[in-house]
């Protein structure tokens, strides 16, 4: 069976087995949108190793971080200093439904070479934020990260760009355009280090919407 006929459970428990992967910092787009804003609740869905959920914790949030890999879960549980509100949650966002409202319901890089419904990932992260609580959705965007996907033969995922995701967002029934506000909706530049060592700048998809009723 290749990678990419895998069941998600599988493929990705088998990606962060072998150990920690990434650096465990967090997200530059996150820390630029949520620094400066009172810590509250967050939800940090996709969390990988948790290098975000950590930052948030750190920062004064009580974080529910999930992913469907026990094993990433555990690399980041492992970081978690004594203080941090953490709460790890092992499941498939597929069909996993957020408990409760948060002040920040965040989902940077939710892409996957296997099946991943992302579209109905990111409308329930929606409905779970809060009255004047903060949706972050962070995502690879342009032809830099297409021809890595197909230079490592993974399936081609859609990449849109902040416009595209804002309007999936509101195609779903349960969601009303009118009581958003766009906080910020661009295509960002970040610095990235390669195995090489080069640095290049790529570009980011970020769509931050505030829930204002």
């Amino acid at each position: 069976m290749g990678m990419t006929e895998m069941m998600p459970a599988e493929y990705w428990e088998n990606r962060y087995r072998g150990g920690k992967t990434w650096s465990g910092q967090p997200n530059v787009a996150l820390v630029r949108e949520v620094t400066g804003i009172s810590p509250g609740s967050a939800l940090d869905l996709g969390c990988g190793e948790g290098g975000d959920a950590l930052w948030l914790a750190h920062n004064g949030w009580s974080v529910t971080a999930v992913d469907i890999s026990p094993s990433a879960l555990a690399i980041g549980a492992a970081e978690q200093l004594p203080g941090d509100d953490i709460t790890w949650v092992a499941a498939d966002l597929s069909d996993w439904q957020p408990p409760s409202r948060y002040d920040l319901v965040t989902a940077c890089f939710l892409h996957s070479t296997v099946e991943l419904p992302r579209e109905a990932i990111l409308q329930r992260a929606a409905e779970a934020v809060a009255p004047d609580g903060l949706l972050l959705i962070v995502g690879h965007y342009g032809d830099h990260h297409k021809a890595a996907a197909e230079e490592a033969g993974h399936h081609l995922v859609e990449l849109p760009g902040p416009d595209e995701v804002l309007r999936s967002l509101f195609e779903s029934p349960r969601l009303t355009r009118e009581d958003w506000s766009v906080v910020t909706s661009a295509v960002v530049e970040r610095e990235a280090t390669a195995p090489d060592g080069s640095v290049r700048s790529i570009p980011d998809a970020v769509l931050t919407l505030r829930r204002d009723r």
